[in-house]
């Protein structure tokens, strides 16, 4: 039990994979509006009921409130930026908005009032649930838990049932909210492990694709599969970072590497290396990739800023290379890609050029190769 408790509490944070997702798929403004909006209203609310008779009395608590409305507006302007805040960033807000809810409660002259807008741990919960790691999840239920001990005191001896009521509300509510996050993100999780993520684009990095082909390479297999790994390098993305910056670069990396992911075979495997390349993998019944690489030419032309893209290739059948050092054949054939794209590039762009079959130095040093390298 303890075990599977310290487990959830240093689960991985998705904030990068997760971003890149609802950036890629062009929720990036939407989402960050509408945290923006709900930190904003967090510092809002305590400023209106000041209105009335029920909200912060005497200047102490009345400071307070307008000290916890100008640091709601500070971090919600955080989020109202063109790019995502860095992840140590968004913890950052987490935290501290954890704690300025607390405070917005505990001012309220209504007890019941405090306990009633405790509801804003829900928000503060999802968030963590979705975007971050079990610890911080932890940490907003333990300083929402905290007041609402505290909001009970203050209530205590007047109506024991309502105390009771919210409570048990506020537990099951906030339970039900994380449980529906946590188990939708399951579902749209691929299994990649977030190590393995590019931040940017949340794709595979240049290592985890090596390490993904150099698996399927030394599997022992009785079929003729052939092996095709593509080089995709957009033409011209210098021009285009150039007139839109360093924003509209990652913008567009961002969008083609998901339409990359939408027109690929689900068991293909793609990377995003560098500036403006990315890597692709996928097996075949022959040496003829063209219906991918004519593909990946048109996904990236018809993709938004209408670029294009120099292609270079590889393709070899699968059996031979069983055996043989698995991480050296793997880079000898992404090389062999490589230099397909600059000739590409040479001839123009907006080609491809594709080698089928190649002769592998790394297949004549099976005799010099070791088992245990699979393993290293």
């Amino acid at each position: 039990m303890l075990s599977a408790v310290l487990r959830r509490l240093h689960s991985e944070d998705r904030y990068y994979w997760i971003t890149s997702m609802l950036a890629a798929r062009g929720h990036q403004r939407a989402t960050c509006r509408l945290t923006a909006l709900n930190i904003f209203g967090c510092g809002v609310l305590p400023l209106l009921l000041m209105l009335g008779d029920h909200g912060p009395t005497g200047a102490r608590d009345r400071s307070i409130a307008v000290a916890v409305f100008a640091c709601c507006v500070a971090l919600s302007t955080i989020w109202l930026r063109s790019s995502w805040p860095t992840r140590k960033l968004s913890q950052l807000s987490t935290l501290i908005v954890s704690v300025l809810v607390s405070v917005a409660c505990l001012i309220e002259r209504d007890p019941a009032i405090g306990l009633i807008g405790a509801a804003a741990f829900i928000a503060v919960s999802a968030f963590a649930a979705v975007f971050h790691a079990g610890w911080l999840l932890a940490y907003t239920w333990i300083v929402g838990v905290a007041t609402l001990v505290v909001q009970s005191v203050r209530f205590a001896g007047v109506a024991p049932e309502v105390i009771v009521t919210v409570v048990a509300l506020f537990a099951l509510v906030n339970a039900f909210v994380v449980f529906c996050c946590r188990s939708v993100v399951r579902l749209v999780d691929n299994d990649v492990h977030y190590g393995e993520l590019e931040p940017l684009t949340g794709l595979l990095t240049r290592d985890a694709f090596s390490d993904r082909i150099a698996t399927i390479v030394a599997r022992d297999r009785d079929d003729d599969r052939f092996l095709a790994i593509v080089v995709v390098s957009l033409d011209s993305f210098s021009l285009l970072t150039a007139m839109g910056g360093d924003a509209g670069g990652n913008q567009a990396r961002v969008a083609i590497g998901q339409r990359l992911r939408e027109t690929l075979r689900r068991d293909a495997i793609l990377a995003h290396v560098g500036d403006s390349e990315y890597l692709v993998a996928d097996t075949f019944n022959s040496t003829d990739a063209s219906v991918l690489t004519d593909r990946l030419q048109h996904t990236v032309r018809t993709a938004p800023y209408r670029l294009t893209a120099s292609i270079g290739a590889v393709v070899t059948p699968l059996g031979p290379l069983v055996g043989h050092p698995p991480h050296d054949v793997v880079e000898e054939l992404i090389t062999i890609a490589t230099s397909n794209v600059y000739l590409a590039r040479r001839n123009g762009g907006q080609r491809t050029e594709t080698t089928a079959d190649p002769e592998l130095t790394s297949l004549r040093n099976a005799d010099e190769w070791d088992d245990d390298d699979l393993t290293a």
